[in-house]
């Protein structure tokens, strides 16, 4: 069972003080605030690719780096960021091959309703499921829409620069989007 195996882990990891590695403060280093993809190639290529070591930024993940509310969860952590924590600039970094490029929100919906989810429970949402769970066809309009919404926030002040890349999730290279010092 894998929480076993993680806890098992974790008291040796406490016993040998291998914490130690890793001890920081709560305010990021290089006081910024990164939104990227929850995929799994990006857990240590990213802060690797763009030279950030723990305690460097804070990093937020969610699925294809996007933004949808503007008064979501993802929102309000990037304004904590920047008002509570120090953070002065926001990156958004999506990457190539993103499984939420093209998503087939029906195939989606099928494997829910395999899962156990019935047309009840979708019936019960106050949303639309085909537009909340939607993707994108562009990676780089994916993370412009992103940073614009981020840009555009109202409790945003208008001299945090909001910068937009997409990297690769193979070599780790950064193409530059939106350069939000412009």
């Amino acid at each position: 069972m894998l929480l076993e195996d993680i806890l098992e882990h974790n008291n040796q990891f406490v016993e040998t003080k291998s914490y130690q590695l890793y001890e920081t403060d709560s305010l990021p280093n290089k006081h910024a605030v990164i939104l990227t993809c929850m995929d799994t190639r990006l857990t240590e290529l990213l802060p690797k690719a763009m030279n950030f070591k723990n305690g460097d930024v804070k990093i937020l993940k969610t699925a294809g780096a996007l933004i949808k509310n503007p008064y979501g969860s993802i929102m309000r952590s990037i304004l904590v960021a920047v008002h509570g924590l120090q953070a002065h600039e926001v990156y958004v970094v999506g990457h190539h091959d993103c499984g939420m490029s093209n998503l087939d929100t029906d195939d989606l919906v099928k494997k829910m309703k395999s899962s156990g989810v019935t047309q009840k429970d979708f019936d019960q949402l106050d949303i639309d499921v085909e537009e909340w769970f939607q993707g994108f066809d562009q990676i780089e309009d994916s993370v412009k829409s992103s940073v614009e919404l981020i840009t555009q926030h109202p409790l945003l002040p208008d001299d945090v620069p909001v910068h937009g890349l997409v990297i690769d999730p193979k070599t780790g290279k950064l193409d530059l989007v939106i350069n939000g010092y412009k």
